[in-house]
């Protein structure tokens, strides 16, 4: 083991440099407008409206003690494919907005450092009753969902991205978070990255809980070909990139 890389890559876990920052000189403090709480997309562009909140009467009625005590992740998921109410759920669940308050900030389902909240969804659908195979990306603010594209194999090729693991192959539909740093460096400026990361645990434990709820399993993957991936998203890996995936799909009878 490199003891040096060793000790510089665990400076990443500490909150040193957060002393050695002119925070007077990020760009919040500059006077800069924050940037938008969602990534643009074209007024064309194919939406679909997602089930409200109102209408989750019959979703997630697990008590909360039961979904902590219950969560594992869950590699092998049924070939029933997941309704469009129950994808809604677990996107409000993981990303959904309680109140914008401005253009740049919005109060969220999750907690994230200064109310930043630097992470867009995209979804690999591959079982959703009501929807096309593709990828897709989740529009908190209007609660819907985006068409991104299709491709073919699409099945093998989320394989591929996260380096031959499984069951993305197999899940109703794989969670693929991404960040955008400059939503939070806009007020943290290089002390931004390490919540970024703590923001996306945040996200992805809500999933597990939600999943839970309506009898669905999840499994978080950390492991993935980052390039690979951003390509398969078609997004640029600088100003955005992709951070934490995780599979879902109806659990396994016992």
């Amino acid at each position: 083991m490199d003891q040096e890389l060793t000790k510089k890559y665990r400076s990443f876990l500490k909150d040193s440099i957060r002393k050695g920052i002119d925070f007077s000189k990020t760009d919040q403090n500059r006077g800069f407008a924050p940037p938008p709480i969602e990534k643009p997309y074209p007024k064309t562009a194919r939406r679909i409206d997602l089930p409200q909140y109102d209408q989750f009467k019959e979703i997630g009625k697990i008590d909360l003690k039961s979904a902590i005590r219950n969560r594992e992740s869950r590699r092998s998921y049924r070939a029933e494919p997941m309704t469009i109410e129950e994808l809604s759920f677990l996107l409000w669940a993981t990303q959904g907005i309680r109140q914008k308050l401005d253009p740049g900030h919005a109060l969220r389902t999750v907690p994230s450092a200064g109310c930043r909240h630097a992470l867009e969804t995209y979804l690999c659908v591959l079982n959703i009753r009501g929807l096309d195979q593709g990828i897709y990306r989740y529009l908190p603010v209007e609660h819907q969902l985006l068409f991104e594209f299709t491709e073919e194999n699409l099945d093998r090729k989320i394989v591929q991205a996260v380096l031959g693991q499984p069951y993305p192959g197999e899940a109703a539909v794989t969670f693929i978070w991404t960040a955008i740093p400059y939503r939070m460096e806009w007020r943290y400026g290089i002390a931004a990255h390490k919540v970024i990361a703590i923001d996306a645990g945040h996200v992805c434990q809500n999933l597990y809980l939600a999943c839970e709820a309506i009898g669905a399993g999840t499994c978080a993957i950390a492991a993935y070909d980052q390039e690979g991936i951003d390509e398969l998203l078609r997004i640029d890996g600088q100003d955005e990139s992709t951070i934490y995936l995780a599979s879902v799909g109806r659990k396994e009878k016992v």
